[in-house]
């Protein structure tokens, strides 16, 4: 009875889409791609959430390294950090801070 109703559509289809095996493994493929719970969009979103991770990680390893540069430098001379910095001064010398407008 359901054959009868369903002919004149099946009839418009190629041969190769009717195969029911063919059906079968195109609904499989469908479930997996767009139902399942590891789906395409879901991988792509992680996918972009890994790269945006990555980008973080590699700026602040850059900056950590900027750190680090800067400690060495601070160790390597603190005078003239608390000079430049904190406007610190020896007691027989006199600091004129200069304001450029």
């Amino acid at each position: 009875m359901f054959s009868n109703l369903f002919k004149p559509l099946t009839d418009l289809l190629p041969h190769q889409l009717r195969n029911k095996y063919f059906l079968i493994l195109a609904v499989f493929f469908g479930l997996l791609i767009f139902v399942d719970k590891h789906d395409l969009i879901t991988q792509y979103k992680l996918q972009r959430t890994v790269n945006k991770l990555e980008q973080d990680k590699a700026f602040y390893r850059e900056k950590i390294d900027e750190a680090e540069a800067n400690r060495a430098s601070f160790n390597e001379n603190k005078e003239r950090y608390a000079r430049e910095h904190y406007k610190m001064k020896r007691a027989d010398e006199d600091v004129f801070i200069i304001v450029e407008e």
